[in-house]
């Protein structure tokens, strides 16, 4: 297994197991075709037991239906808050980044974005007098 590249990753750090996929049809006593996303249309979908691994339900992963507002763009999460700001210092050059918080997520799931794709995004959170971020 030493230098196999499973998925994008090389050694140690490849997964195991990817994804969860919907069961399309089982094939054999041990075997079962899976509906794969497209970017995996170069691996065959046709799996055996001992390959697959069964999903274990998580509340987390749940989103009620009502809470979900889709965007013209097709995109759901929302920005509601910026929390920080910093800029990162590499060799030539500067990034500025700044801490956001998502709508339907906890402070503990925010992430760093970069500041001009945000202000792009949300200018309303730019403006001088919109809302700023908590010390």
């Amino acid at each position: 297994m030493e230098g196999v590249v499973r998925f994008g990753r090389k050694g140690k750090l490849s997964p195991w197991f990817i994804g969860s996929y919907q069961i399309l049809k089982r094939v054999g006593p041990v075997a079962y075709q899976l509906e794969l996303l497209l970017e995996l249309d170069h691996i065959h979908d046709v799996f055996h037991v001992s390959m697959l691994r069964r999903y274990r339900s998580n509340p987390t992963h749940i989103m009620l239906v009502d809470k979900i507002k889709v965007r013209p763009d097709l995109t759901i999460e929302e920005l509601v808050q910026i929390l920080d700001r910093d800029v990162k210092v590499l060799r030539r050059k500067s990034i500025s980044l700044v801490k956001v918080l998502w709508q339907n997520h906890s402070i503990e799931d925010a992430t760093w974005e970069l500041k001009d794709s945000m202000r792009q995004q949300y200018p309303h959170l730019f403006r001088s007098g919109g809302p700023k971020f908590k010390p």
